[in-house]
């Protein structure tokens, strides 16, 4: 690994790519709006979007 030229930069771009991800996505979840979080929370137990077999 150490005879790789520029291999020091990728552990570098990874950390950066994972803290922007989770930054960007507890963003989201402070910014979003309560009453789409209840929609979307409340899908699961919505039985009009079930079909019977």
């Amino acid at each position: 690994m150490e005879s790789i030229t520029g291999i020091e930069i990728y552990p570098l771009i990874s950390l950066l790519i994972f803290f922007s991800f989770f930054v960007i996505l507890f963003w989201w979840v402070i910014t979003a709006k309560k009453e789409y979080i209840i929609k979307v929370s409340n899908i699961p137990l919505d039985n009009q979007n079930q079909t019977e077999l």
